[in-house]
């Protein structure tokens, strides 16, 4: 499918094993997606001295099938979208810890930031933004950890070909699942859409791509996920209103119902909401001085590509002010 993507960064800007030992950066990025990297270019047009670090770059943006709603583009793919926004970052030298993520959070007694990350990195640093994004969220039924990777996908953009012309449940009712039915519709799959909520949350002109092209199940309850040790051979599902239960006969159950914050980490280094978003102010401030914030990992409403890469910019132009000890 073409998803998978690295950053072509100039030579000499990866971070080097030990190299971060010996540094005292500006500015840590935590993560790779449209508001880590626009935070990155703002950071870096500001002279500031950057270390990003995130296991990709590109984030959500890489599972996403087109983007319609991002000014300049009447229509593009996400991992060219995320192509572009490599060529923003392209003109500059930064440092670059892909491949990682933060593990552990700290600051010291001069205020200086201590991150942790996967592969034991010690990086310090004067401030730090949080964009860790988010992951897919799991349905919590019995046989879907079973099954996983067997007829099981949290990523319907990742797997959708290995199901091609099977037939196929995607279990969700926002943009990401009504795009994956698409997706599956143009392999040569039966789709059966399963909304777990009550209403479709996606827009309308996806919908009307839709009907009358696949089967639609509002206000339904997955109740089980079953097959034969191997893979998937069906899914049980009720309707919410307390209906009898049925098995639907499928090959692939594809899980689409929303997102999670990578926020795991962040416990008592920051606050978060009951969500556990990051809390940021309208200066993408975060609980604590010097750590900002921005993305889908934060409180911001209305998860978008487009806000994302605002916060970004917004959350760099902040720490600038931060480390340069500007008034807001």
């Amino acid at each position: 499918m073409g998803l998978e993507f690295k950053l072509d960064l100039p030579s000499g800007t990866n971070l080097k094993a030990g190299e971060e030992k010996e540094q005292l950066f500006d500015l840590a990025i935590v993560g790779g997606g449209p508001a880590g990297l626009t935070a990155a270019m703002y950071a870096l047009r500001k002279q500031l001295y950057v270390v990003l670090i995130s296991p990709d770059l590109g984030g959500q943006v890489l599972l996403t099938r087109g983007v319609e709603n991002y000014m300049g583009y009447q229509y593009i793919t996400g991992p060219e979208l995320a192509r572009k926004f490599s060529a923003q970052v392209r003109q500059f030298t930064l440092k670059l810890a892909q491949g990682e993520s933060v593990t552990r959070f700290s600051q010291d007694g001069k205020g200086l930031f201590q991150l942790v990350t996967s592969t034991d990195r010690f990086i310090t640093a004067r401030s730090v933004i949080l964009a860790t994004g988010k992951r897919s969220r799991p349905l919590n039924v019995p046989g879907e950890q079973e099954y996983l990777g067997r007829g099981v996908s949290l990523c319907a953009v990742c797997d959708g070909p290995f199901f091609k012309e099977l037939p196929v449940v995607i279990v969700g009712g926002g943009n990401s699942a009504i795009s994956a039915a698409l997706d599956m519709l143009d392999l040569g799959s039966p789709v059966t859409v399963v909304n777990v909520a009550d209403g479709w949350q996606a827009d309308s002109v996806l919908m009307d791509q839709l009907r009358d092209r696949v089967t639609l199940l509002d206000a339904h309850k997955v109740t089980e996920i079953h097959g034969d040790k191997e893979k998937v051979s069906g899914v049980k599902i009720t309707p919410r209103d307390g209906g009898a239960e049925r098995t639907l006969d499928v090959r692939g159950v594809l899980i689409e119902i929303g997102l999670l914050p990578n926020t795991e980490a962040l416990a008592g280094f920051v606050a978060l909401n009951a969500r556990q978003e990051v809390l940021t102010d309208c200066f993408s401030r975060t609980s604590r001085p010097g750590v900002f914030a921005a993305g889908d990992c934060t409180s911001v409403p209305e998860k978008q590509i487009i806000i994302a890469a605002g916060d970004g910019a917004k959350a760099a132009l902040a720490a600038h002010r931060f480390l340069k000890h500007i008034p807001d």
